[in-house]
């Protein structure tokens, strides 16, 4: 079953994309958290981290430079971004196709807070 990042891939619903090449795509998050909250999927897909393989290499450092190139061109570079990639269930992925997003634009505070923690 194709996943909604396939489809836009596939160009079969719509995207703001803002980056695109042979290995990866990147579009605005639909549900942004912050005032920058961009995805960057890679073409092939991949359902979680678990699922990389030594052929994905390429693609997967090509988010972080893309993720780079993105930052700059919207202002958030020098001041800081995060990058977040989610792996299954606990993490709370929700799209089982491998992607990073890159969120910025204020700040973002801590990671995890202590009361995420278990006692």
């Amino acid at each position: 079953m194709p996943t909604i990042f396939s489809k836009i891939i596939a160009r079969e619903i719509p995207a703001t994309i803002v980056y695109e090449d042979e290995l990866v795509i990147a579009f605005k998050d639909i549900r942004p958290l912050t005032p920058v909250h961009i995805l960057i999927v890679p073409k092939r897909e991949i359902p979680t981290v678990n699922d990389v393989t030594p052929e994905d290499e390429a693609a997967l450092g090509r988010l972080f430079t893309v993720a780079a190139k993105i930052a700059a061109e919207n202002g958030i570079a020098e001041r800081g971004y995060r990058l977040m990639v989610n792996c299954n269930k606990d993490a709370r992925q929700e799209v089982f196709h491998l992607h990073m997003h890159i969120l910025g634009g204020r700040e973002l505070g801590p990671m995890l807070v202590q009361a995420d923690m278990p006692e």
